[in-house]
């Protein structure tokens, strides 16, 4: 397994990086919050995760180690895969996810795209006991360029129609006076506001 990679960012966009490591690039799936962390250029490193299936495989990364454990936790969870693993995180930092399940707050899980009430309850249930024992930190956010470009190509990537993102993006923009950063676009977008 995969479990750590450095080497000089080729690539960076908001849904994956290219990473390359001795000659060989990797596509390292990533979070908004790694993504707002890693630098526009020069080299990074990135603690991983390798996800086999049947027809990929597949590899995710992460600026900080509690993000990594996050995610390890929700894919624990019978219902909720990678993906949406990954776009959780997107959504929400790791701290932001630990009190919601904690809490008990199934709006703030069931508010983040594909993810239903029951998913968010099943997360609820099965992580509440682990999460109220450990202390996972949170990962403050950072700032991206050409805001909107690179917010939609993240929305794109997440599966998000063209017209309708762009249209969310105005929006929030407009609502806050052009002052947020990518991924408090993207998050906003996420959340439905």
């Amino acid at each position: 397994m995969i479990a750590r990679i450095e080497g000089k960012i080729i690539e960076k966009n908001p849904a994956y990086t290219i990473i390359d490591c001795n000659g060989v690039g990797y596509k390292v799936n990533v979070s908004l919050h790694t993504y707002s962390q890693l630098p526009d250029s020069g080299t990074c490193v990135l603690h991983t995760q390798q996800i086999i299936r049947e027809d990929a495989h597949l590899l995710y990364g992460f600026f900080q180690k509690s993000e990594k454990e996050m995610f390890n936790l929700l894919i624990s969870v019978s219902g909720v895969g990678a993906s949406s693993a990954n776009l959780i995180l997107s959504a929400m930092d790791p701290g932001e996810i630990q009190e919601a399940i904690v809490n008990g707050d199934v709006g703030s899980l069931k508010g983040v795209k594909g993810i239903g009430n029951k998913t968010a309850e099943r997360i609820i249930v099965d992580l509440r006991d682990k999460l109220s024992k450990e202390e996972i930190t949170s990962i403050s956010p950072g700032l991206g360029n050409s805001l909107k470009d690179e917010a939609l190509s993240a929305l794109l990537m997440l599966g998000y129609n063209k017209a309708l993102a762009e249209k969310s993006l105005s929006k929030v923009m407009k609502d806050n006076n052009d002052q947020v950063s990518v991924e408090l676009l993207v998050k906003a977008v996420l959340k439905g506001n």
